[in-house]
């Protein structure tokens, strides 16, 4: 799995939980975070290297736990590595616009997401009938970066978000960024069951099992993760294990 930094955990966390008994490489691209301004053809090459990298520590199966990054290089992915499964991200529309009630839903992502040709397919197939709000939160993937999650300051980042959503009668929020999962307490809490939030990490880790059980891939006995990091590898060890208490996992961190 990869992402430009810690957000991807939030993916990890669920196909974990799915995959208990298979080894897992987790790449977070820190040295190039964020890539949400960046411009696709970067982060083609960022991820191409990633990927490559990954590959040599026999990675079969990898999960571009990125939506900027599934935006921009999950097809040249495929098609640059064909022998490897690539599983992607993109926001939930098509689940948000099926269950609202209000008809407006709300779409959380960086810039890279929603002006990519994978957000703008979606959009046009499964949200035509509705009103549908995107937004990008400035500064949410640098806080979660940091490990801020719950400062008072980010609340007040998160609820300048939120609630000019709700006061439009938004009911569905699709989190379209793999960073803004670790906010999701806070939007639920500014939402006060006025709309439903929706992570994606649930679905694509369903989609994981179900590409590693095509691929008739081994289990192991003892099941490892190691952690890899472009970035300063201290921080990247104190921010994971706040964001993922150490009950919910053995680290190995292993700088690249």
């Amino acid at each position: 799995m990869f992402d430009s930094g810690v957000g991807g955990l939030s993916v990890w966390r669920a196909v974990t939980r799915e995959l208990p008994d298979y080894d897992l490489v987790y790449f977070a691209d820190q040295k190039y975070c964020p890539y949400g301004s960046r411009p696709p053809q970067e982060i083609r090459a960022l991820s191409s290297r990633i990927a490559k990298f990954l590959i040599e520590q026999n990675c079969r199966v990898i999960v571009v736990a990125c939506n900027t990054a599934s935006a921009a290089a999950l097809y040249f992915l495929r098609e640059t590595f064909p022998d490897v499964s690539f599983v992607g991200m993109e926001p939930a529309v098509k689940p948000a616009a099926s269950a609202t009630r209000s008809g407006k839903i709300a779409v959380l992502a960086t810039r890279g997401t929603l002006d990519g040709e994978l957000f703008g397919n979606t959009r046009e197939e499964f949200a035509r009938e509705i009103q549908l709000f995107t937004v990008y939160p400035t500064d949410w993937v640098e806080r979660v970066e940091r490990g801020d999650i719950d400062s008072p300051e980010t609340f007040s980042s998160v609820r300048a978000v939120i609630q000019p959503l709700l006061d439009a009668g938004v009911d569905e929020i699709a989190l379209g960024c793999t960073h803004y999962p670790f906010l999701a307490p806070l939007i639920e809490k500014i939402a006060d069951g006025r709309a439903t939030i929706l992570d994606p990490s649930d679905a694509v880790a369903k989609q994981t099992v179900r590409v590693v059980a095509a691929r008739d891939l081994s289990s192991s006995r003892s099941a490892t993760q190691t952690f890899y990091t472009s970035g300063d590898v201290s921080e990247f060890t104190r921010v994971s294990r706040k964001l993922l208490p150490a009950q919910d996992a053995q680290f190995n961190f292993s700088p690249l």
